[in-house]
């Protein structure tokens, strides 16, 4: 590890703190705010903040800021390590001590930290220590306090052949492959808080992904699966796991997947987020409760009309964060009863912590979260529900550089929204081309961001609007938003239904601003490549499109991708029980009718979605004499990360669309 810096930086808090009031100057650079913390009085805050200048290929450097939950004062500025990035701060139960883990990507080490004696009760700021407590060689995440506060668990991969996360770049597949001693597993770590031995508790052979106390601080509530971690979460079981022994002890296996699992106040009862997911963090479906003692999950929010994303118990009930239509909310959830009153709602984009997009104090009673949309920039909200408000005003001197509307419309008995975004200014008369994207997933939604100015937030948003485009975003059925039964209407069906949605919503789009039909553009990544690369295989109505880390043959795919197990929920089997629904949904199968100018991209080392796949789709688009072009970004996995890549990523999305739509 490098060197601790000095504690508290006064000349950056004086300038942060001279931001947040003077609101009429102009803004040095976006704030970022991620991770929250609320203590458990609801009285501060703590969060990982970093200041984006958009200066281009530098990444800002995070650090944990703890403020004033009422005012938003900033009382701490706390940066042990300067090329590190932080994780997860955590308060104790006394509320004195906040934990976090530093992890140094250069090094390939994880340190938890422990700031010590922060507050005094009753007494506000008070001396401080800031203390290593333990560091790992690999990959650690998500440290939680005991409940008596004398231990810290996390989640530890010792040895790590790659970071955490189907979407991160795999590891290099060379030698014997598939052997378990090959195989990261991510597990359940002890550490006293004063500092010492990290002590690896759950099954050596088991991945863990996420993990609650139980109140009596004997054990912990998980959701695991065996062998590989990116593979295996489609499949994965909730348990328990005593902190003596280490023993696994299922308490219920459903055909579903499962999202924060959460142990009640009386150590009686797990609640959790079921539901068909695409991706372990992309959360969405109903609440589900079942005894920690095991049998079967309940279902306690049926028929709700809306996508749970965050869950804690809060007494006898839950509280809850949740996308219904184009609003995010506040739910409590009384479980016995299967009621839910809605505390709060907005049609914002909200962000919390690996506990939902709220975080709460321990009565319930006050809230925070970032809130972002189309014409506000990011910043923390706070209150006693339901009155939330702003209380950071860093960003307040940005100004949107696009409009924006949500749009509504019905097909096939569904409700389905969108989102439409264009330029600042409309130009009387005239008619604009308009760009397609389709979101990742496919159990995902596009929400609204902010797009500042500059190379912050959505530069290739603000830069197609700049040139002149609309974007309209669509939530077709498969995603969150609109309820369980939607978001599992694509089951068996991909380039189906979800693909009538799309095209019943450009027509909506066409009706709603003065866009020019004849000129429309399609693009996406992930499932959204898949979308784009089925959209020019069954449709001449757009004329350019760009398909990132898409899928072009699903019995291929099948067999090259890292994480095969998330197909079954979807397509009922697998390639090799009933390649016929596979072969019916690859775009390859129709790659003849393909007239539209394709750019395709992926990264060299996608476990979600290989480059053979992008590598197959362009083939066939040569051998049919479609324009094309291919980029296959050096050692980048699912995501995008190396921001020349992005940069170029862009600059070669504007120039395809320039080429063929203007």
């Amino acid at each position: 590890m490098t060197h601790l810096k000095a504690l508290v930086n006064t000349t950056v808090t004086a300038v942060l703190l001279a931001a947040a009031h003077a609101h009429a100057a102009a803004p040095q650079g976006l704030r970022e705010y991620r991770m929250l913390a609320l203590s458990a009085d609801g009285t501060h805050l703590a969060a990982i903040e970093s200041l984006d200048t958009g200066e281009q290929g530098k990444r800002p450097h995070a650090k944990i800021v703890v403020r004033d939950a009422a005012s938003g004062k900033i009382i701490r500025d706390i940066d042990p390590c300067g090329t590190c990035s932080y994780d997860f701060p955590s308060w104790s139960p006394d509320q004195k001590s906040l934990a976090f883990i530093a992890s140094d990507s250069k090094a390939g080490t994880a340190t938890v930290y422990v700031l010590r004696s922060l507050f005094e009760a009753g007494s506000g700021v008070s001396a401080t220590k800031l203390t290593p407590v333990t560091t790992i060689k690999g990959v650690a995440s998500t440290a939680r306090w005991s409940p008596d506060g004398t231990q810290l668990a996390l989640l530890a991969t010792v040895d790590a052949k790659k970071l955490t996360g189907a979407v991160e770049a795999g590891a290099r597949l060379v030698g014997e492959i598939g052997l378990a001693d090959n195989e990261d597993e991510q597990r359940i770590a002890l550490v006293p808080a004063s500092g010492g031995d990290l002590k690896l508790v759950s099954p050596g052979d088991t991945f863990v992904y996420e993990y609650d106390w139980t109140p009596d601080g004997k054990g912990f509530v998980v959701t695991s699966a065996k062998g590989n971690g990116d593979n295996n979460w489609w499949v994965a079981t909730l348990g328990h796991v005593d902190a003596a022994t280490g023993k696994l002890r299922i308490v219920a296996a459903p055909k579903m997947q499962m999202n924060m699992p959460r142990v009640s106040s009386d150590g009686k009862t797990v609640a959790f987020i079921g539901g068909l997911m695409s991706d372990f963090g992309s959360i969405g479906g109903d609440v589900y409760t079942v005894p920690l003692s095991g049998g079967e999950p309940v279902d306690v929010t049926p028929g709700y009309a809306g996508s749970f994303n965050g869950i804690v118990w809060r007494g006898n009930q839950l509280l809850a964060s949740v996308l219904a239509g184009r609003d995010s909310a506040v739910v409590a959830i009384d479980p016995a009863a299967r009621t839910t009153r809605t505390l709060w709602s907005g049609p914002v984009t909200a962000a919390g912590s690996r506990d939902g997009r709220f975080v709460f104090s321990l009565d319930g009673a006050v809230a925070a979260s970032v809130h972002e949309d189309y014409e506000h920039a990011p910043r923390i909200v706070a209150g006693r529900l339901p009155q939330l408000a702003a209380i950071t005003h860093d960003n307040d001197g940005f100004e949107s550089q696009v409009s924006s509307q949500s749009v509504s419309w019905t097909n096939e008995g569904f409700n389905v929204q969108g989102w439409l975004v264009g330029p600042r200014k409309i130009e009387a008369g005239k008619k604009y081309p308009m760009i397609v994207q389709v979101h990742g997933g496919p159990a995902s939604a596009a929400t609204p961001r902010f797009v500042p100015d500059g190379e912050r937030g959505n530069p290739l948003l603000r830069d197609l609007t700049r040139n002149g485009y609309f974007v309209f975003l669509p939530n077709p059925r498969g995603s969150y938003g609109q309820g369980t039964k939607f978001s599992s209407a694509n089951k068996r069906d991909f380039g189906g239904g979800d693909w009538r949605d799309i095209l019943a919503g450009v027509d909506a789009a066409i009706k709603t601003a003065p866009i020019d039909g004849e000129r429309l553009g399609l693009m996406g990544h992930s499932y959204g490549g898949f979308m784009t690369m089925w959209g020019v295989t069954h449709s001449q109505r757009f004329k350019a499109a760009v398909a990132g880390a898409g899928i072009a043959n699903w019995i291929s795919y099948y067999g090259q991708n890292g994480i095969d197990t998330w197909m079954i929920p979807f397509f009922g089997a697998s390639a090799y029980e009933d390649p016929a629904i596979y072969r019916a949904a690859s775009p390859i199968e129709s790659i003849k009718a393909a007239k539209t100018p394709t750019f395709i991209y992926v990264g060299e080392r996608d476990v979600e979605c290989p480059a053979a796949q992008s590598i197959e789709f362009w083939h066939g688009l040569r051998a049919m004499g479609v324009p094309t072009s291919l980029v296959i970004y050096d050692g980048e996995g699912h995501a995008i990360r190396k921001p020349e890549h992005q940069r170029d990523q862009r600059e070669r999305t504007l120039a395809w669309f320039d080429r063929y739509l203007k």
